[in-house]
């Protein structure tokens, strides 16, 4: 069996299950705030940015720093559990599949949820910002191509943080210890954005590029910017590593 084969296995297998509502509940719930509190976006225009820019990007940072990272932290758990059920990761491994193998196309299922979260936020997004901007009767709504450039950011960015998740839900049997520390972990992300060292802690990979991207928009707010030396061999060191002890551990203690 090869690998694109292993991969639409493991999509059939959560097609019928809460993966998507879940997600879907998350979107909402980002944006919601976002839409009662429209009004406050005016009052940031002392920092140099507009309204519309402003409601972009707080209900970005709300993503990047916990909801979106949450929510994968519940998948990764929920993706590993489906095998559970009867069994199931047994069956798969008593067939001619290699573990790391069906290890990595879980991964790929991840990635997949991750990209269609955020989707979602944007389709939340452009569905909030339509009335936020009728109940402010000022349109809030940025061209589509820059929302999704944004969004697209905080996807590549969080790559690195969903390989550490999937290490933690393979290597902990127990979900709520992988749940807990998965979402302890997703907490001092707001304290790593401010120091020098933010590029050895991949939890705040997405918060820091959405802060980055504020500090651009905000004219008199200043942000750290985007070093891709030493975050690029960082980010990419991290990634291959957790996804080489996960393959490693897959499977070994089912």
């Amino acid at each position: 069996m090869n690998f694109f084969s292993l991969v639409c296995i493991e999509a059939k297998k959560i097609r019928r299950s809460r993966f998507l509502l879940i997600l879907t509940v998350a979107a909402f719930l980002l944006w919601l705030p976002s839409v009662l509190n429209a009004h406050l976006n005016f009052e940031m225009q002392a920092e140099g940015i507009s309204p519309e820019h402003n409601f972009l990007i707080q209900g970005f940072l709300g993503m990047a720093w916990f909801l979106f990272p949450a929510s994968m932290v519940v998948s990764t758990v929920l993706l590993n559990l489906t095998e559970q059920n009867n069994h199931g990761i047994l069956k798969m491994l008593a067939m001619p599949i290699r573990p790391a193998m069906l290890c990595l196309a879980k991964f790929v299922i991840l990635t997949a949820l991750a990209a269609a979260q955020i989707l979602m936020s944007v389709g939340m997004y452009f569905a909030g910002g339509a009335i936020a901007s009728y109940t402010q009767d000022y349109h809030l709504l940025l061209p589509p191509l820059f929302v999704l450039k944004e969004a697209g950011l905080i996807y590549l960015t969080a790559i690195p943080m969903l390989s550490f998740f999937w290490l933690l839900s393979v290597c902990i049997q127990k979900p709520i210890f992988s749940v807990g520390i998965g979402l302890a972990s997703i907490i001092p992300s707001i304290l790593a954005v401010n120091t020098k060292a933010w590029f050895a802690y991949p939890m705040s990979y997405p918060l820091f590029v959405i802060t980055a991207e504020y500090g651009k928009l905000a004219a008199n707010l200043n942000t750290a910017q985007i070093e891709l030396v030493p975050w690029i061999p960082a980010a990419a060191g991290i990634t291959v590593i957790c996804l080489f002890i996960s393959c490693l551990r897959f499977g070994q203690e089912r």
